[in-house]
C-alpha cells in the first residue's frame, strides 16, 4: 500500500534514518547506536519535530536532559524502555507515553535494557531560545552570539559546537 502514497502521505520507512548524536566524543557512546528518523522535517514541519527513533538493546534516546522552553512528548511503539527521571525508573511498553513540559528542571531519558531493539514516537515543539540541561554530566546547550554550544554548567566554558 505504501508505494501508492502520494504527498502529503508517506512512510516513515521512506525516511533517511540517521545513526549517533551530536554529543562531544566523551558522553556519546550511550546513544550512540540510536537511529532517528527525522519525520516532521521530512514532512516539511515548522512548528514542532517528528521523529521515529529505534534504540537497539543496550542504547539510550540520550543523556538525561530537560529543555528550558520546548515540550516533549514520546509514545513507546514497540519493546520495552526504561523511563529514567528525578523520580527514579519505570519501565514503558507498547501505548505508554511521557510528557516532558518546559522548564520543569526533572531530567528524563528513556533506556533500553532488553535484549530486543526497541522503537518510539518522539514529539517536540521548536521554541526559539530553548537551551537544555544534562541532569548527570556537566553539560548544557547555550547560545553565544547566536550559535548554538555545548558547555560546561559549572563554568560556562565552550566544549563544542552543538549541531
Amino acid at each position: 500500500m505504501s508505494d501508492t502514497l502520494k504527498n502529503p502521505a508517506f512512510n516513515f520507512r521512506s525516511v533517511l534514518p540517521h545513526m549517533g548524536n551530536g554529543y562531544p566524543s566523551d558522553v556519546a557512546d550511550a546513544s550512540a547506536l540510536r537511529i532517528k528518523r527525522r519525520l516532521g522535517d521530512h514532512g516539511g514541519l515548522t512548528n514542532y519535530g517528528v521523529n521515529h527513533v529505534t534504540l537497539p538493546a543496550g542504547c539510550t534516546s540520550a543523556l538525561r536532559h530537560w529543555h528550558t522552553r520546548q515540550d516533549e512528548f514520546v509514545m513507546v511503539l514497540s519493546g520495552e524502555l526504561v523511563l529514567h527521571t528525578d523520580a527514579g525508573e519505570q519501565v514503558l511498553g507498547p501505548g505508554d507515553c511521557a510528557a516532558f513540559p518546559a522548564g520543569t528542571g526533572d531530567g528524563h531519558a528513556l533506556l533500553n535494557r532488553s535484549d530486543a531493539p526497541a522503537t518510539y514516537l518522539e514529539v517536540g515543539d521548536r521554541t526559539t531560545g530553548d537551551e537544555v540541561d544534562y541532569s548527570d554530566v556537566d553539560m548544557a546547550v547555550r547560545w553565544i552570539d547566536g550559535e548554538e554550544y555545548f558547555v560546561r554548567r559549572s563554568d560556562g566554558s565552550i566544549i563544542q559546537p552543538a549541531e
